[in-house]
């Protein structure tokens, strides 16, 4: 009989926690008087493998004391009505009457006897517009938000609006005649607000104390600069390192769980009770960054490759917050598009060769990129590795995103725990922490190895939890790109 050949000892990758016989090289023969030169270090084959960095670039950290955050952004200032429908014209062609859609839980439209208004037909000949004073209205509620009719009268001789036309109505100004009373009726402020819950994540790392003290050849390095001959070193900062991503990351792809979903069943608080969890919300999941600025933020399908398309995107801009710097974190097909679309514009390279250095010579160096451009607002452009990486968003075939415009600046909000208006990034992330407890981000070690004495078994773990959510505010300047 004889020991089977397989299997064999090859120089194998183990994403193992201690260095195996399949790390090592296995041809040592101490008979054989040439030796073979050995590499102790680690190749760094994929450079820097995190993908985080975005959230310090763009936002900020700020501690919160609630499983809810609340906040207010300003609605609308002016008064505008898309849905009218023109009804019949009493009391001659110089008046008309219109009839408003109410929303749900409305019960009057904001217009007031006195107002002046233009009213614009939404299809049919450019010339059917008119201005008018507005001089009577009145609501008709329901459950589903009724119907506010109001009566004009025109500026012009002759109204221009067929029976049954759908126009759009703004309020401009108003109006009365002298020794009148004042205007009837008051608006109130109107504010959007939304929510999010924070989501705790963990992860833990273990060796036992026997590994510990096992030695290899190999030394060991990560990006943190980490380093050593102790193997179980290398695999607790990859799982430290693997755990700042996904505080990342989490707060970028996170969604809330709907109602009917296993995740909620799974993760809700009161189906936890038992184990401490606590009754109370029935919620699971977060609102993430790519889920908010696609429910309630703008899209654009694809990657925009001409000004005209960018053009879209900048009379979008205009209707929402025009806010006058935003930067635009691009994989990168669409940093090498937009690069293509600038260099478009220079009429003096054939083929755009003489795009980046626009005075370039035989001993300078072609620049074939740009950092960004102004048109209408200033965009700069910049390389976002999370949608560019393999293991993460990099190479997805369908619910791929190829880029995400931010607004660069901060917002006013009411903050609660404040009791007041304050400054915040258009993004941030509030983690849970009080006087007595920051959940920010945890690390203890448990076990009678390393250091640790809080236990009996023979082995040394590391655990990592943290609490937070992220907060979007105002999305509706954002722009989402995926296809």
């Amino acid at each position: 009989m004889a020991v089977s050949t397989l299997p064999g000892f090859d120089l194998n990758p183990a994403p193992s926690k201690v260095a195996l016989q399949t790390n090592y090289i296995t041809n040592f023969n101490f008979l054989n008087q040439y030796l073979p030169d050995t590499y102790e270090k680690e190749f760094e084959r994929y450079g820097n493998r995190t993908v985080s960095g975005f959230l310090r670039m763009v936002g900020a950290e700020m501690p919160s004391n609630s499983d809810l955050i609340k906040w207010a952004e300003q609605g609308r200032l002016h008064t505008k009505y898309t849905s009218c429908n023109a009804d019949t014209a009493p009391g001659g062609a110089n008046a008309h009457t219109f009839t408003v859609t109410l929303p749900a839980g409305v019960s009057t439209a904001a217009l007031r006897v006195g107002q002046t208004v233009m009213i614009s037909a939404n299809a049919g000949a450019s010339t059917l517009s008119n201005k008018a004073v507005v001089t009577t209205g009145s609501s008709t509620p329901t459950g589903a938000g009724g119907t506010f009719t109001f009566s004009v009268k025109y500026y012009e001789a002759t109204q221009n609006f067929p029976q049954n036309t759908t126009c759009t109505v703004f309020v401009y100004g108003s109006e009365f005649a002298k020794g009148t009373d004042t205007m009837v009726g008051s608006l109130e402020a109107q504010d959007n607000f939304f929510e999010n819950k924070p989501i705790i994540l963990k992860d833990t790392y273990s060796v036992n104390g026997s590994d510990m003290a096992q030695i290899g050849w190999v030394e060991v390095t990560t990006e943190n600069g980490a380093t050593g001959y102790l193997w179980y070193l290398k695999s607790e900062h990859e799982t430290r390192l693997r755990f700042d991503d996904y505080l990342e990351t989490a707060m970028i792809e996170a969604v809330p769980a709907v109602a009917g979903s296993g995740a909620l069943a799974e993760l809700s608080p009161a189906a936890n009770s038992a184990t401490g969890g606590g009754a109370g919300s029935t919620d699971a999941g977060s609102d993430g960054i790519f889920y908010v600025v696609n429910t309630r933020g703008n899209v654009f399908q694809g990657i925009p490759t001409t000004l005209a398309e960018f053009d879209t995107i900048i009379q979008r801009l205009d209707k929402q917050g025009s806010i006058e710097e935003n930067v635009i974190f691009v994989n990168r097909d669409f940093s090498f598009a937009i690069d293509d679309m600038l260099a478009a514009q220079n009429s003096y390279g054939a083929g755009g060769t003489s795009y980046g250095l626009f005075d370039n010579d035989e001993e300078m160096a072609l620049n074939l990129g740009f950092r960004g451009f102004r048109r209408g607002y200033d965009f700069y452009k910049s390389d976002w590795k999370y949608l560019n990486d393999p293991t993460m968003r990099g190479g997805l075939h369908s619910g791929k995103v190829d880029g995400l415009l931010v607004p660069a600046g901060s917002t006013t909000v009411y903050d609660q725990i404040m009791g007041k208006n304050a400054k915040r990034p258009f993004l941030h992330v509030r983690y849970r922490a009080s006087e007595t407890e920051d959940r920010r981000y945890k690390t203890w070690i448990t076990g009678s190895a390393g250091g640790a004495v809080n236990s009996s078994i023979d082995k040394m773990q590391v655990n990592f939890l943290s609490e937070r959510a992220v907060c979007t505010l105002g999305a509706n300047n954002f722009f989402l790109f995926r296809d």
